[in-house]
């Protein structure tokens, strides 16, 4: 099908344009761009674009698939179809999953899962999704117990597109193994730095409201810490490293010193960590529960700043489902993390870009390109003859965050039952 899109606001970060165009789509490729293109052709159908976005695909770096082991959660077809939705064309899952995707078969049975699922390729709408293209993290320790390294080159000749736990690596020794035997091997390594005995039994960041709450607090120093003797490591090794869930202000210094050294790092935080602070857990929504947990109202402002300034390369979204039966507890029994690829570009562009804080470019970038580049990707730029890997987005459209309105199977979000405007209206994958 050949599709005309006229006078839409094309946004690509790879050539840096922000601008009024038309668009002309088939057979998976962009076949012309400009001002004006004239309706030529009875076979194209034509779209009155005006006020929505075309912009590069989304890519996600990191997000928990409850398949396999915990499929009530999200099954591996229900977490790309919410992707697909929320205008990602690329999606990356963690290796915790049960079993832990530890072994080169795992991998080939995820992927064949992917090529069997319904709906893959072409366009589409997001009542009826297809599947944005599937990457895996294989895990840097068997059963991500943190004691032994899996076989790192077996991973890599099943197509792992990089190796973490998404869980803390505290013993800096194997860490310094890891980093020594990942570095041949060419694939990006993600830490999450954490020291978990700093972090104890805590739930929120240290600060007034935790106690005013009366809920055990995590110091900063549990991250910052942990980051500190993370650089040390890839300071003395070179090997190149991601870092994962940067949460607080000092951590966007110290990244922002060693980049400024020339360390071989990336960085990421969440999309939630860019949108909330501390005074949020006031409603003890267990959804707010997260790790690491909120920061302050500084934190924010310095992950917003490090993410515009390129310090915090990419937003990540950490997609985390959980049942309704595991969240309804209290605050601190209940696990960490929320839901978040449907939800992620319509919050972010409604309090980030409406409000003048970020342009257009900057927020499509951290959720774009640079996670892309974080992973040793490449991604297309809108333009003539390039692959058709795009978001269609309608920042005015209002819609209710309803458990019937959403594709994943879980609905562990503070969102739910709120009006949000923003909304996805088709994607080329």
């Amino acid at each position: 099908m050949t599709e005309l899109l006229q006078q839409v606001r094309v946004i690509d970060p790879v050539s840096e344009t922000d601008q009024l165009f038309d668009v002309l789509i088939a057979d998976g490729y962009i076949q012309a761009m400009a001002s004006h293109i004239p309706d030529t052709s009875s076979d194209i159908q034509i779209r009155d674009c005006r006020g929505l976005v075309l912009g590069t695909g989304l890519v996600d770096l990191y997000s928990h698939s409850g398949e396999p082991g915990f499929e009530e959660r999200e099954t591996l077809l229900s977490l790309l179809q919410s992707a697909a939705a929320g205008g990602f064309t690329r999606v990356s899952i963690l290796p915790d999953t049960s079993p832990v995707i530890d072994n080169p078969a795992l991998v080939a049975q995820l992927q064949q899962k992917r090529r069997e699922g319904k709906g893959e390729g072409g366009n589409f709408s997001p009542l009826s999704p297809p599947l944005p293209k599937l990457y895996i993290w294989g895990a840097i320790t068997l059963d991500v117990a943190g004691k032994q390294m899996t076989e790192l080159a077996d991973l890599t000749s099943a197509g792992v597109v990089g190796f973490s736990d998404g869980q803390p690596l505290e013993n800096l020794a194997l860490v310094r193994r890891v980093l020594e035997y990942v570095q041949p091997l060419g694939k990006p390594v993600a830490f999450w730095p954490s020291d978990r005995q700093l972090t104890a039994n805590g739930v929120m960041r240290e600060s007034s409201e935790a106690l005013r709450l009366g809920l055990p607090p995590i110091p900063a120093s549990a991250e910052t810490t942990a980051i500190a003797s993370l650089l040390e490591l890839v300071a003395a090794i070179g090997t190149p490293v991601h870092i994962m869930r940067v949460s607080t202000s000092r951590s966007v210094e110290l990244i922002a010193s060693a980049k400024a050294a020339g360390l071989p790092i990336t960085a990421s935080t969440t999309w939630m960590h860019l949108l909330l602070d501390t005074k949020a857990v006031k409603s003890y929504h267990t959804s707010l529960h997260l790790a690491p947990p909120l920061g302050n109202s500084n934190d924010v402002a310095a992950l917003r700043a490090g993410v515009r300034a390129g310090v915090v390369d990419a937003i990540a979204i950490d997609h985390a489902p959980y049942s309704y039966e595991e969240k309804v507890q209290a605050f601190a029994e209940a696990p960490t993390g929320a839901i978040g690829l449907e939800l992620a570009l319509p919050l972010l562009w409604q309090y980030l870009v409406e409000t003048g804080e970020f342009t257009a470019l900057e927020l499509w970038r951290a959720l774009s390109t640079k996670p892309a580049e974080c992973l040793g990707q490449k991604v297309s730029a809108i333009a003539p003859d390039q692959l058709a890997e795009l978001t269609l987005f309608n920042p005015q459209e209002t819609w209710k965050v309803e458990r019937k309105n959403l594709h994943t199977l879980s609905s562990n979000t503070p969102w739910l039952g709120q009006q949000l405007k923003g909304r996805v209206v088709q994607t080329w994958c």
